[in-house]
């Protein structure tokens, strides 16, 4: 393990696997850097991956007050120990963090973003505004199930009933250690609304994948997001969901990073 300061001064702890231009692992909602693990070990051969803990999870530190900006600076922080260029590959909604960091023009060369979470369309319906608001009151009252009870339900829509038999899943009490930073989760994904004029101003060569048995609504996401970005390009992959196998992934990351 290795540490990265962000501009705030917290320790961001990552892990380097391989040698060779550098590809940066960013992670989602409920995610430490082990969800992108494999992944990483999977493009060692060929890359120098640096997957890191996002701030707040696992072995990084973290500082309060929460701020978009302060994530951004923690990739920025892992560019430049990267040698100040980098392919940034996002998941999930660590995919919108990582739109935001190229919006803000970090030295990403290219970015790979598995299913972003945004509403393609008005047939979708908008998440609540307030969803950070609620979950940071849950977290701070030690309320950590409901809050990621919360989040399962409204921003992952997972169906209440499905909800109920997760609580007594053996990798609950994981989730409950992580729910303080759903709120930071919640406050980059915002609404869903799909950010067209912030997406319009990315001009980062970008390969958008999802999971050809994945959701509707991710697909939709998928294909909304790489439409609107002036050099984005989708990828389903057949036979996967929102899950990341490394095995179905890695050759396709490979290839349009040898691009």
């Amino acid at each position: 393990m290795e540490t990265a300061i962000s501009a705030d001064g917290t320790a961001i702890a990552f892990d380097r696997w391989g040698d060779g231009p550098p590809i940066i692992m960013v992670v989602g909602a409920f995610n430490t850097r082990s969800t992108t693990e494999a992944l990483a070990r999977a493009l060692e051969q060929n890359f120098s991956v640096l997957n890191y803990d996002r701030r707040g999870r696992g072995d990084s530190g973290d500082t309060t007050p929460y701020a978009i900006d302060r994530e951004i600076d923690d990739l920025d922080a892992l560019i430049r120990t990267a040698g100040g260029s980098a392919v940034v590959f996002g998941y999930s909604s660590g995919a919108n963090l990582a739109l935001l960091a190229a919006a803000r023009g970090l030295g990403i060369t290219k970015l790979a973003l598995y299913e972003p979470p945004f509403r393609a369309d008005e047939s979708y319906a908008t998440l609540r505004g307030d969803l950070a608001e609620r979950l940071a009151e849950l977290v701070a009252s030690g309320r950590r199930g409901e809050a990621v009870e919360l989040y399962q339900t409204d921003a992952v829509q997972i169906p209440p009933e499905v909800v109920a038999q997760l609580r007594h899943a053996p990798f609950r009490p994981g989730l409950e250690a992580l729910a303080h930073t759903l709120v930071y989760d919640a406050t980059i994904i915002g609404d869903l609304s799909l950010p067209t004029e912030l997406l319009a101003s990315i001009a980062t060569p970008t390969l958008v994948l999802s999971g050809d048995q994945s959701s509707p609504f991710m697909r939709a996401a998928a294909r909304a997001v790489a439409e609107a970005l002036p050099n984005g390009r989708l990828c389903a992959l057949p036979g996967q969901g929102h899950d990341i196998k490394p095995e179905a992934t890695a050759p396709i990351l490979a290839e349009f990073l040898a691009g």
